[in-house]
């Protein structure tokens, strides 16, 4: 068995004027990437791979949620198609993976790869911050693929402030 961990970035700022990939989160994003992180190490839900986009908010996304793992940040993430997503799974080494990245691609990514969604209001839109964890039924990744996986649980920032 594989688990997927997939976290959407937490709220980012807008306000700054700088290209999309170097926006920081902003005040909510800083208060909502500790309670994911809070969240997953209280369900035992911890990683030991973490593929991140290289956009500023998915790393600052990271480095709040407090998660001890080894982190390798690609642009192969940043602003990913669902088809790149599974590309960049497909090559994970760890048994628990966690995926950080970007609306729309991640929210399609987390629909296609479940054989049934979560019964949670939000998950179709994937809000800043979303999280699912999806288990596979597989030995490797690279057998990983749409509509496969198993919803174990998803949770939105606001269901834990």
């Amino acid at each position: 068995m594989r688990r997927l961990i997939l976290i959407r970035h937490a709220k980012s700022d807008w306000s700054l004027a700088l290209d999309d990939h170097a926006r920081p989160l902003n005040k909510r994003g800083r208060r909502s990437a500790p309670l994911i992180g809070a969240w997953l190490r209280e369900k035992g839900y911890l990683p030991d791979e973490v593929i991140c986009s290289d956009a500023a908010r998915t790393r600052e996304t990271f480095d709040r949620l407090g998660i001890e793992a080894p982190v390798t940040c690609t642009r192969m993430l940043y602003l990913a198609e669902a088809e790149d997503i599974l590309e960049v799974l497909r090559a994970a080494e760890g048994a628990t993976v966690a995926l950080i990245g970007h609306n729309p691609g991640i929210g399609d990514f987390a629909g296609s790869i479940v054989v049934t969604p979560p019964a949670h209001p939000r998950f179709h839109d994937y809000p800043t911050a979303a999280t699912l964890v999806a288990e596979f039924d597989i030995d490797r990744w690279r057998d990983a693929d749409f509509g496969i996986a198993r919803a174990v649980d998803f949770i939105v920032p606001r269901e834990l402030e």
